[in-house]
């Protein structure tokens, strides 16, 4: 799969993508590549970082687009993209509200 078209959409790839990429790629060094992330994702100016948010909503939508053709890959797609955003943001753009009567 090509993350980094996904990731970028029609902008120019930002270079914190490439360890977006790799946890992505291999699920076990996620949790090793969190804080590196976040450290980076810590030094992007506000258009940069908005810029990244949007990436990440990408992965997400990507995942539930395709979910049926893969739907452990589309899991493992959207929790690495939303625990990489709620880490940096503290919160999810496209969070689910739980329904009760």
């Amino acid at each position: 799969m090509d993350y980094a078209r996904v990731l970028a959409g029609k902008e120019k790839p930002l270079p914190i993508y490439k360890g977006v990429i790799a946890c992505l790629e291999n699920p076990k060094i996620f949790p090793d590549l969190l804080e590196p992330i976040y450290r980076e994702a810590m030094i992007l100016d506000d258009e940069t970082l908005d810029k990244f948010r949007f990436a990440l909503l990408r992965l997400q939508i990507h995942a539930d687009i395709h979910r049926n053709e893969d739907l452990e890959q589309a899991m493992h797609i959207k929790y690495v993209a939303q625990v990489i955003e709620k880490v940096v943001f503290g919160t999810l753009v496209m969070e689910r509200e739980e329904f009760t009567e």
